[in-house]
């Protein structure tokens, strides 16, 4: 049961890079400065199964290994985390320890490349989808992760599935991009706070130097006097009066399609023009509105000779973490409403190891208004 759960893993990683790696990262900050990563998870090709899991301090994991068996890197957590996880507990792809430690797995396809699995070192290796939960389980800081991570081997559990790369984020609000190219690992600041999937984080920063024209209000213009004396802004080109229709047309241009390097750049606008709120709460909330440009159709990524998987959006979940006060937030395809876990109601060192479904119901919920007699 164990070997067919990670083939099946590994036939959807290999369609993902076709048709299902779409995740979108923004960072948002508050007026003082307090932090809130967020983040969607998209998946076209069938029901991630996603669920939310509650892992104690003590909990003890072993990896999974190419070999399919639970044989690898065995780690106890010291601390506790809330992790959300697709297809199986153990592979959570986001999430926040009681230390406000926060971190995400992306995909990654075509750029990085791990190194090949060695059975004689399978102690000290991790697959690549139990990350996120050994750093939870394990750090409070990104430099302590780093010094430890070096010691270890990430391999693939398929060696025919995409590679992925991480978003690591300190309560302090430092947040850093892990990437595995070439098999070594490289460590990026991430100060702009977003990501989505490839190529390489660097490359996508360097793109955005293609989009210095692109501003937040209207585009600037000549200032020519209409009758009346009032200004009007225009642009004159070959004896025509040009204006804008409306509002926001100095990001007229930005790229709307659905690949990585277009959501980034939308990413890195919208979050850049996102006005400072004065509490985590009202963040969380715009983070989701922001991320709502991002929901990607499910049809969209198929031809139509192809069949449609009967699931309602490709944008499978969204999630915001509140580090400060150490609560995620989280809404699905399946019901829009925003649900809590507070990790401060929760004795992690009494808990125990659960999982539960995203949604107990797979239909949005519809309330009915009725008029006044």
């Amino acid at each position: 049961m164990r070997r067919l759960t990670i083939t099946l893993l590994a036939a959807l990683a290999v369609l993902s890079v076709r048709q299902a790696s779409a995740c979108t990262g923004i960072t948002l900050r508050t007026a003082t400065g307090e932090t809130v990563p967020a983040r969607t998870i998209e998946w076209a090709a069938g029901d991630l199964n996603s669920c939310y899991n509650i892992v104690p301090r003590g909990h003890v994991q072993r990896s999974l290994t190419p070999s399919g068996e639970h044989d690898g890197l065995r780690f106890t957590a010291r601390y506790g985390y809330v992790g959300l996880s697709v297809e199986q507990p153990d592979f959570v792809v986001e999430g926040m320890n009681e230390a406000g430690l926060s971190a995400g797995l992306f995909y990654f396809p075509g750029y990085g490349a791990y190194e090949p699995y060695d059975a004689a070192l399978r102690d000290s290796t991790l697959s690549d989808l139990q990350v996120v939960s050994w750093i939870l389980g394990n750090f409070e800081s990104i430099d302590e992760m780093k010094r430890a991570i070096r010691h270890i081997h990430i391999v693939a559990v398929d060696p025919r599935g995409s590679t992925v790369h991480w978003r690591i984020t300190e309560r302090s609000g430092r947040q850093v991009v892990l990437e595995i190219v070439n098999r070594e690992l490289r460590f990026y600041e991430n100060t702009l706070g977003v990501l989505t999937n490839s190529p390489g984080f660097d490359w996508h920063l360097t793109n955005l130097n293609n989009y210095v024209n692109l501003r937040a209000g209207s585009v600037p213009s000549q200032q020519q006097q209409q009758q009346d004396g009032s200004p009007h802004s225009q642009q004159r080109v070959g004896g025509l009066n040009l204006s804008a229709f409306g509002g926001g047309s100095g990001l007229h241009g930005i790229p709307g399609d659905m690949t990585p390097p277009s959501r980034f750049v939308r990413a890195a606008f919208f979050q850049a023009t996102a006005p400072k709120l004065s509490t985590t709460e009202q963040t969380v909330m715009q983070a989701f509105h922001i991320l709502n440009n991002f929901d990607i159709p499910t049809g969209i990524q198929f031809e139509e000779s192809q069949q449609v998987p009967d699931i309602p959006s490709a944008t499978q979940w969204t999630v915001a973490s509140d580090l400060s006060k150490r609560r995620i937030y989280y809404r699905t395809m399946y019901n829009s409403s925003v649900r809590c876990i507070d990790l401060n109601h929760i004795d992690f060192k009494k808990v125990k190891r659960q999982s539960a479904p995203l949604d107990e119901v797979k239909q949005e919920p519809v309330t009915t208004i009725k008029a006044a007699p």
